[in-house]
């Protein structure tokens, strides 16, 4: 399966690196050729669907081209597919711009209520560039807190299925950064995230119902979950991620309100947790149906911060909560993980009473900055091979 993972990754990551833009190209669909103003205030949202329009009609291998230099202003926009071509391109080298506050965002170019950007139903979609998708998240956050179901997140994927991002900044979404829903075959590399450690929700990527999805190389500080894998995703490969700060790399949360979750076939290597509130987590919610299993991070390193490894069968209740029904989280494999925490108790493993089994610890070092590190755990069956600190349900 590694094997596999590895060859699909070298073919989807090179792929957008091969994109050569010729803006006198036939279809090379220029958005100022539409009337986009690109100067930050004029609104450009009806010159960028005119010329989507064009581009999806297209049928060799066209280009949406945003030129550096100009910053577009849009309202909520939706660009939907099928498209005539097998590869569509979507070239962003200047700043897509979000409205300035809350009053000024107008739904009605948009079908969707939930994304300022969204890509739908949208095959071999290539998205890349050295642009900015900024998001101006301040207003929302000041005035919706934590309530994220009013707030939009800046940038969703829906239906897309062999879907490549590469090479962007996103900045300050309004809820979470980017959303991939529904889609098969993904490549996500080389990208910067960034929101304020104060900003609520704004995780940087939500994964939900998708799957042979790899994400590669990308640089993400925010006030949430650096990256999200979400209900219904399986053979999730992530590698060589710097976190922080924000909440680390989750599963989940899954089980909310009783509902069935299941994620399978997560695979996490090479990343960084530096000053975030959790780093290694697998969070579920009581009274949830479901599954969470064949899980594995290796070679992490963590950095200050906090949970650098939990399994929280609890999340959104209490202790007692662990009694109720619960997903079952097995064949989780936690290996080479090292470095410091603020937290005295390095390792928290608070499992439902169904039991977590199955948990393999091997190679763990994390060593507490206040004094000698400690781990707990409940409900856990499994084995801790070279671990400090000591898990003694599992030896």
């Amino acid at each position: 399966m590694k094997v596999l993972f590895a060859i699909l990754l070298l073919f989807f990551i090179a792929s957008p690196s091969l994109v050569k833009i010729n803006a006198a190209n036939d279809l090379c669909f220029n958005v100022f050729q539409y009337g986009a103003k690109g100067d930050g205030v004029a609104d450009d949202s009806n010159a960028f669907l005119k010329a989507w329009q064009d581009v999806c009609a297209a049928e060799d291998t066209p280009t949406l081209f945003i030129p550096d230099g100009s910053t577009f202003m849009l309202q909520p926009v939706s660009f939907s597919g099928p498209c005539k071509s097998a590869t569509v391109n979507v070239v962003l080298e200047g700043t897509l711009l979000a409205p300035g506050s809350v009053e000024n965002w107008d739904w009605t170019t948009s079908r969707n209520t939930e994304a300022w950007i969204q890509f739908r139903h949208i095959n071999g979609l290539v998205v890349y560039g050295g642009g900015t998708i900024d998001g101006q998240g301040a207003p929302w956050w000041i005035k919706y807190g934590k309530n994220d179901q009013d707030r939009p997140r800046a940038l969703q994927f829906s239906g897309c299925d062999n879907l490549q991002l590469a090479g962007l900044t996103h900045v300050n979404s309004p809820k979470n950064h980017i959303s991939i829903d529904s889609c098969n075959g993904v490549a996500v590399s080389d990208l910067y995230i960034t929101a304020p450690e104060s900003s609520p929700n704004t995780d940087g990527i939500d994964i939900a119902s998708s799957s042979n999805v790899f994400i590669d190389r990308l640089k993400i500080a925010t006030g949430d979950d650096c990256i999200a894998i979400n209900s219904g995703s399986k053979f999730i490969n992530i590698s060589d991620i710097s976190c922080g700060p924000g909440h680390g790399i989750s599963i989940g949360s899954l089980g909310k309100h009783g509902e069935f979750g299941s994620v399978e076939e997560i695979y996490v290597k090479r990343c960084t947790f530096q000053g975030t509130t959790n780093g290694v987590r697998i969070k579920t919610c009581p009274g949830g149906t479901g599954y969470a299993k064949k899980i594995t991070y290796e070679d992490i390193n963590i950095v200050g911060g906090y949970n650098p490894v939990i399994i929280d069968q609890a999340y959104e209740g209490s202790i007692d909560d662990l009694k109720r029904e619960s997903l079952k989280v097995s064949d989780v494999t936690l290996r080479n993980i090292r470095g410091t925490t603020n937290d005295k108790e390095s390792i928290t493993l608070n499992c439902a009473s169904v039991g977590c089994t199955n948990i393999v610890l091997e190679d763990i070092n994390i060593n507490s900055v206040n004094g000698e590190s400690s781990a707990s755990c409940i409900n856990v069956q499994g084995t801790c091979n070279s671990c400090n600190p000591t898990v003694s349900c599992l030896n």
